[in-house]
């Protein structure tokens, strides 16, 4: 009797173990399914966002000359979008570690949808400067990388963060020309109600299926009590091993280029006599070579080279871009240029970003990303001087020269520095 009351609940203890097996078998197949849905979700909002900001940018010189804004106003006009964006990054970061990425993305979300609300109404000078200020928190990118970087382990991290740069190209691509087309046949106000309503339907897309927390709570750190406009705790973070040294070659390596990049319509006009048509086609074709580049040579590499040998890489690429921008007369010698140049900047911000999420903990990722975010903006708020004295003053090849000589310091810079990196590849 002992022997079958033995047998008997051996049995239930196997059917109550397999019970369990098949219930953590569906919960991590559950689990799995969920992530891959809120990164699906971050690639698809920063693919909308990035499409109607480049939709506004083809868009706002049109609008501005039409209220009588001048070149100087232009100006400005643009270093102020480029200031709120400088200071928005790093707080933003500070808001998606305090209170969550979905959080955030719908910040991000709705503060795009007030920026075209209140470009659609603009119908003096005063309110078109006034529209730049829900700039601050439109910080899409940032955010779907936050997603990203709190979902993947850190050798799958490279390789998740530099698909970005894929929404980047199609938001190039399809901005650029939604805005032309709608502009041109509907009306100068158009896109911005097009772009309205598609902030709004982003927004519900981050409310609906986004999570409310993305990151996993063993790696959530409780901030309540630390203030998101701490500058402290901004600052705090390049004190980390090998964080400054890093952010300053990401700051510092395209930035030549970025100026030239800034005032590329100047240059595509004066210099290589370009219509606003020529100038629309070279533009797609930098946001194609983008995704095909990102696609189908970055991936690749982050799987089987260390994160150190592609910053190297990245910056020796880019010398050999300054090199060539020195030598540039044509716009053909530009197309070819255009090449190595996607490549350098495709694979120093993708890897760039990669180790410094790495070498903060998990909790102030969001931070750092800010920060990050925080170098376009910077190059786009001097980029007008600094590069109007440039092009000016000493002619194109200015930027070619001046990105050869950065880069070569920093190439010996890297060479010699031992800077703190985890070796991952990603798998």
């Amino acid at each position: 009797m002992s022997t079958m009351n033995a047998k008997a609940s051996s049995g239930g203890e196997e059917e109550a173990l397999g019970m369990r097996s098949d219930t953590l078998g569906e919960s991590v197949c559950s689990g799995e399914g969920k992530r891959r849905q809120m990164i699906l979700v971050a690639y698809l909002t920063a693919t909308l966002e990035l499409t109607f900001l480049f939709m506004q940018m083809g868009v706002m010189p049109y609008l501005a000359k039409s209220l009588g804004l001048d070149l100087v106003g232009f100006g400005y006009l643009q270093t102020t979008f480029g200031v709120l964006q400088l200071v928005g990054g790093p707080i933003f970061g500070r808001f998606a570690d305090q209170f969550g990425t979905r959080a955030a993305l719908i910040l991000s979300c709705a503060s795009g949808s007030a920026f075209f609300l209140l470009m659609s109404i603009s119908t003096s000078i005063p309110l078109l400067f006034l529209s730049r200020l829900p700039a601050v928190f439109m910080h899409g990118l940032p955010g779907a990388q936050k997603v990203i970087t709190d979902l993947t382990t850190p050798s799958q991290r490279a390789d998740a963060l530099g698909k970005l740069s894929l929404c980047f190209g199609i938001g190039i691509i399809i901005g650029s020309a939604l805005g032309g087309v709608l502009s041109t046949k509907f009306g100068i106000f158009v896109p911005t109600y097009v772009g309205l309503v598609g902030n709004l339907i982003n927004t519900t897309i981050a409310m609906v299926w986004m999570p409310l927390q993305a990151k996993p709570k063993s790696d959530h750190r409780v901030t309540e009590h630390s203030n998101v406009f701490s500058i402290r705790e901004i600052l705090r973070l390049m004190k980390f091993p090998g964080v400054m040294e890093v952010f300053i070659v990401k700051a510092f390596a395209g930035l030549p280029a970025g100026l030239f990049l800034i005032m590329f319509s100047i240059i595509s006009m004066d210099f290589f006599g370009l219509e606003a048509v020529g100038s629309g086609y070279l533009m797609s074709y930098f946001g194609v070579l983008q995704m095909v580049v990102q696609g189908l040579v970055v991936g690749k590499l982050t799987n089987h080279c260390t994160e150190r040998t592609l910053l190297r890489l990245s910056v020796f690429v880019f010398a050999g871009v300054g090199l060539g921008m020195s030598l540039m007369r044509t716009v053909w010698h530009y197309c070819i240029i255009a090449v190595p140049l996607v490549f350098a900047f495709s694979t120093l911000g993708t890897i760039t970003d990669s180790i410094l999420t790495k070498a903060v903990p998990s909790s102030d990722t969001g931070t750092m990303l800010g920060i990050c975010a925080s170098v376009q903006p910077l190059t786009r708020t001097v980029g007008p001087t600094i590069g109007g004295v440039l092009y000016k003053q000493f002619g194109v090849s200015s930027f070619g020269y001046l990105q050869l000589i950065v880069n070569i310091g920093l190439f010996v810079y890297l060479l010699k520095s031992k800077i703190p990196l985890r070796e991952m590849k990603s798998k």
